[in-house]
């Protein structure tokens, strides 16, 4: 027993010091990478329209992984899925944090629907604009329906997509209902719906309340307990279901089961 926990002490030392050595060595070069990364991608950005597309859509992902890695984060991809991904899906998600929005298009190639207030960021705004973004006010049912059309568009083409059903960041638990947008565009093209349940170990630090984008990357960057599991699930075919209403409830439903597996 005393080699034992001899053994438990220094595997812990190990540990500790390995991660004194991330903060201070890889981290920074991380963050100068990322710099020099965002500056190139953001001068890229005005270059015409034409010459947007999967290139920079792929470059834009890239960037969104060593965001990921600068803010010294662990996602986790936990497969809980049975059955093959489909080659072509509608990703939705819970939406708890701003992390999600850079975590995302790190895991899965689709292209985002975000608030309008997301083009008007510093850097980041243009970047995912250019990469492809489709953006609504969320308060304009003009701007609502545009968007819809948008992303049906975009699947049409063979894109795949990601919204956030409970329409914008909702806090730690399910919200009380689901927008339709997602399930909508599924009901009318036959593309099914890609469930991710979105768990962050340290909540408090992960969830997006009322602060800004900057405070709470800096919040995430010093949480005590980094990890972000990002559990995917079976892809649900829409061919099941009625109605819009129907679809988002039934999927709803299911985030209330998973919050219960992963949450409380």
């Amino acid at each position: 027993m005393f080699i034992i926990g001899l053994l438990d002490k220094q595997v812990k030392q190990v540990t500790v010091l390995l991660k004194a050595v991330k903060i201070l060595f890889l981290l920074p070069v991380f963050w100068s990478i990322l710099f020099i990364a965002s500056i190139l991608l953001y001068i890229f950005a005005y270059l015409p329209r034409s010459f947007s597309g999967h290139f920079y859509h792929y470059l834009a992902r890239l960037w969104c992984r060593l965001f990921v890695l600068s803010l010294n984060v662990k996602l986790c991809l936990v497969k809980k899925h049975q059955q093959p991904v489909p080659e072509q899906f509608i990703l939705i998600a819970n939406h708890p944090s701003a992390l999600e929005d850079f975590a995302i298009p790190a895991l899965f190639d689709v292209y985002p629907l975000a608030k309008t207030e997301v083009r008007d960021w510093f850097i980041l705004g243009r970047i995912s604009d250019y990469a492809g973004s489709v953006y609504v006010d969320r308060e304009n049912s003009r701007s609502r329906y545009t968007a819809l059309q948008s992303l049906a568009s975009a699947v049409e083409l063979g894109k795949n997509i990601v919204i956030f059903p409970e329409g914008g960041c909702k806090g730690k638990r399910i919200h009380t209902e689901f927008k339709t947008g997602a399930f909508e565009i599924a009901l009318r093209t036959g593309i099914p719906v890609l469930p991710v349940f979105l768990h962050y170990l340290d909540q408090d630090a992960f969830v997006w309340r009322d602060e800004s984008l900057i405070k709470k990357l800096w919040q995430i960057f010093r949480a005590k307990d980094k990890r972000a599991n990002y559990y995917l699930h079976d892809a649900i075919s829409p061919s099941g279901y009625s109605n819009k209403l129907e679809f988002a409830e039934a999927v709803r439903q299911k985030y209330l089961d998973w919050q219960r597996d992963y949450l409380d």
